[in-house]
């Protein structure tokens, strides 16, 4: 794997390199990284209440920027050579037919890679929102490369536009429509209907490659046009899927204090824990409490705490449906003694 994306990010740094130059493509790897700076941070946020694994979290990013917008790269301008040469089709058909079906294919691709050989980490809706924004911010970040790269060598205000447009306008773009496949496939994560675990992704791609195709639609009817539909249509879509996101992340905190509710009948957690753990706010100031009372370790001890309660409300929930990977015992196990273990940490700290 680690072949491949070395291989991908030679390939796309002597793309990048030869078309834009290389004191051009430095400067504009560092004008990308600022829209970057805005939506990983998004993303993160919506990934609080049970965090995915870094590590994870960087192969995501990584496919999206070296392997998702090489292969992209390559197929996008081989249909163009064959459009213009071949077929004798107008040049638009690339950019609104062609593109969205390939990008949207290989970012998605990624996200569909996660669930296959890493469903332990993709529990539903919230991970597939996260690990689909997080492979296509990598893809943007890519791609605004080679733009900014380009724009630098015709001049400033190439430049300011392509930014404007691109980092300003829609840095969340390309998360937009990505995310619409990993909704597809976090609802497929969380079902085991044959129909629904198909289904799903495979319409979710659909709306990506449609709304994909729109957008870029938008940006070759000149500046006019494109704000028209930005107005009309992709600002309208882009707060539903603010919305939508928030929505998930609420419906994530209420399914982990619904989960862990036997653990409480138990006597492993209390009803304080409850409401604590399916809260976002709570959690913060049961941080900040432990911060206060224990210091720096009181405070890891309740982050331990929070985190392993949500891993076991998450394996319960993947149980409950049916979709756990392989037994859940002895893992079970291994999350309630670490609640023990945190909460004896948590004792011991108020108390000295």
């Amino acid at each position: 794997m680690l072949l491949g994306f070395g291989v991908c990010a030679l390939v796309l740094a002597a793309t990048i390199g030869v078309e834009t130059g290389g004191q051009n493509a430095l400067l504009a790897l560092l004008v990308a990284a600022l829209p970057l700076g805005v939506v990983l941070p998004c993303f993160l946020w919506l990934d609080r209440f049970e965090a995915e694994p870094a590590g994870l979290l960087l192969m995501a990013l990584a496919w999206g920027a070296l392997v998702a917008s090489t292969v992209a790269l390559l197929l996008n301008t081989g249909s163009l050579v064959l459009l213009r040469e071949v077929v004798q089709q107008p040049m638009t058909v690339g950019p609104v037919v062609v593109a969205p079906v390939v990008e949207e294919s290989v970012k998605g691709l990624g996200v569909l890679l996660i669930l296959l050989f890493r469903g332990r980490e993709f529990d539903g809706i919230v991970d597939g929102l996260v690990y689909a924004g997080v492979v296509a911010a990598g893809f943007a970040f890519a791609e605004n490369v080679l733009y900014l790269g380009r724009a630098l060598g015709e001049g400033g205000e190439s430049l300011a536009v392509v930014f404007f447009l691109r980092g300003v306008v829609g840095p969340f773009a390309h998360p937009l429509f990505t995310i619409c496949t990993g909704i597809g496939l976090g609802v497929a994560a969380g079902s085991r209907r044959a129909a629904v675990r198909v289904g799903a992704p495979t319409l979710g791609l659909l709306l990506a490659m449609a709304l994909h195709a729109m957008w870029n639609l938008s940006t070759v009817t000149g500046l006019r046009g494109f704000f028209s539909l930005y107005v009309v249509l992709q600002l309208p879509v882009f707060l539903a899927a603010v919305g939508l996101a928030v929505w998930a992340r609420r419906r994530e905190g209420h399914l982990i204090a619904v989960h862990l509710t036997p653990y409480a009948d138990a006597g492993w957690l209390d009803d304080h824990d409850l409401d604590m753990l399916g809260s976002m706010s709570a959690r913060r100031r049961a941080l900040a409490w432990a911060r206060s009372t224990g210091g720096r370790p009181g405070l890891e001890a309740m982050r331990g705490f929070q985190d392993a309660a949500s891993e076991l409300a998450m394996l319960r929930m993947r149980a409950v449906r049916g979709a756990a990977h392989g037994p859940t015992g002895p893992e079970e196990h291994r999350l309630l003694g670490v609640l023990v273990t945190q909460r004896a940490r948590l004792a011991g700290q108020r108390q000295g």
